[in-house]
């Protein structure tokens, strides 16, 4: 199987391979003293640029760079300050040029939000989509959510 898991199903935090944790913060709160949903895209990308620029990974090789194109976020639950979350990351898809990952954000052991994100590899001087080198989608299995088959992309 190759699809993500549904929006409505039931997420765990440990069928996301990286993870990081962080604070929410007083500055992240709308006038309804909750977390604006514009700052869970700022959740979301903490995660998914820690993965693919820490050099320990090596996903980003010389000369190529990674691009968003697309950030579906479904929000499950309000979340407060003060308090601490838990993002979590999977790769679910590889294509050509990109990796779609599934992310969430947890709280109290709740998942409060997830999103179905997509990046592209880019030449970093034309700036155009390259393809995924073998390299990159060798040191992406790691990171393939827990119980999924991820398939490897088409030539």
């Amino acid at each position: 199987m190759n699809a993500p898991s549904r929006l409505d199903s039931t997420l765990r935090l440990d069928d996301f391979p990286y993870r990081l944790s962080d604070n929410v913060r007083f500055a992240d709160l709308d006038p309804n003293q909750h977390v604006n949903n514009a700052v869970y895209a700022t959740y979301f990308e903490t995660g998914r640029v820690t993965l693919m620029k820490s050099p320990e990974y090596g996903l980003t090789p010389p000369g190529l760079a990674w691009i968003m194109v697309r950030l579906d976020i479904h929000f499950r639950s309000e979340l407060h300050w003060p308090g601490k979350i838990e993002l979590g990351l999977g790769v679910v898809k590889l294509g050509r040029t990109s990796v779609t990952f599934e992310q969430v954000v947890f709280s109290e052991g709740k998942c409060v939000a997830s999103a179905m994100s997509v990046g592209v590899m880019i030449d970093e001087a034309t700036r155009r989509p390259t393809p995924l080198t073998a390299e990159v989608v060798e040191k992406l299995k790691p990171w393939h959510k827990r119980g999924i088959e991820v398939a490897l992309p088409r030539d």
